[in-house]
């Protein structure tokens, strides 16, 4: 078609393809925005809002203070274990003193030391004890740490449960919150696919097709691009189940079609072939003769043999001669190449040998 096109007409037929392409850009850029914003009318809800709101407050404050009475236990922990290890050095520091000072004694057997042993005695015994204190107190510490520990686990086990008992109503909920949002976007995208395919059927080629064209490729983004990534799943069933009734009504559609075109194809080819002619568009026409195919039923045919006047399939006139210079030419042209004469128009052929002769 673009052969039979005035060369400014090409460039003309692009400039209305961007503007085509950048409206339905725009379109697609504000479409995309309000696709997304949708979710926002339906309230975001967690697995909490399923749950029992007083025992789930009470086990949050429950764990907070159980780890923060274990947090107190471990800290007290370190020190008292710190307490301990002094302690101990204290205690063998003193039983080394002692010992050493204790065989001095032995070595000399001095009766006035008497008192002396008594007295370092008590000493090693207070150190003992306080040896003693220090580990009750570590062992006092971790039994708080593990009392502190037990309860956060029994707390976090309870909070578990109330989480497993709540979790099938929030999927269930949220299966529902996504159908309706889905349900938002079909209701959106939809009508805008039906407008598409009605604009598509009745203005395509009408003096607005730059924006029919921009119009039907955003509701075509819209639909299966913004659309189709947001259908529930359910396990894959209604993804498989809607490709399904898309395909039987698409195809449908296509052999509907299909057997129309094939029905005008046949009763275009029992009408004469001036009446043929006369019906074809003059662009289409030159389109597919560039492209060795019949104007009328659009099957292949060898036009470079110079030889070939009439199509073998369905009989429509291909070629003429000019009623001026008799030069063979094409019996769509609208005037010979060779003389500029004007061509009879396919209604009035069965005069041009009058005119001829005249």
């Amino acid at each position: 078609m673009s052969n039979a096109l005035r060369l400014s007409e090409k460039w003309f037929r692009r400039g209305l393809w961007l503007v085509a392409f950048l409206f339905a850009w725009f379109l697609t850029g504000l479409g995309s925005t309000i696709v997304g914003d949708l979710p926002q009318v339906e309230q975001q809800r967690s697995l909490e809002d399923f749950m029992d709101a007083s025992r789930t407050a009470a086990l949050r404050q429950t764990l907070k203070s159980t780890e923060q009475a274990a947090e107190d236990a471990q800290a007290a922990l370190e020190q008292a274990q710190l307490k301990l290890q002094t302690a101990r050095a204290d205690n063998r520091a003193a039983r080394e003193t002692f010992d050493n000072w204790l065989a001095t004694r032995r070595a000399t057997q001095r009766p006035e030391q008497d008192d002396e042993l008594l007295q370092r005695t008590r000493e090693l015994d207070g150190l003992r004890q306080a040896e003693r204190d220090a580990l009750a107190a570590v062992q006092r510490q971790q039994q708080a740490a593990l009392d502190a520990s037990q309860a956060s686990q029994r707390a976090q086990a309870e909070l578990g449960r109330l989480q497993d008992a709540a979790r099938e109503a929030y999927r269930s909920a949220q299966r529902a919150q996504e159908l309706r949002v889905f349900g938002y976007r079909l209701a959106l995208t939809l009508p805008l696919l039906v407008v598409a395919g009605w604009l598509f059927k009745k203005h395509r080629q009408g003096a607005s097709w730059p924006f029919v064209w921009g119009f039907i490729f955003f509701a075509l983004f819209a639909f299966f691009v913004e659309l189709v990534p947001y259908l529930p799943s359910y396990g894959g069933y209604v993804r498989y189940i809607v490709g399904i009734v898309l395909t039987v009504i698409g195809g449908r559609y296509a052999i509907q079609a299909l057997q129309r075109y094939l029905e005008r194809q046949k009763q275009a080819e029992a009408q004469p072939d001036n009446q043929r002619r006369k019906e074809l568009d003059y662009d289409l026409a030159q389109a597919r003769l560039a492209k060795n195919v019949c104007p009328g039923c659009e099957r292949a045919v060898d036009l470079k043999d110079g030889k070939t006047d009439f199509c073998p399939h369905c009989g429509l006139c291909l070629f003429d001669r000019c009623g001026h210079c008799s030069t063979r030419k094409s019996a769509f042209a609208r005037y010979c190449f060779a003389c500029g004469t004007a061509a009879v128009p396919a209604g009035r052929a069965e005069d041009a040998p009058a005119q001829t002769a005249t």
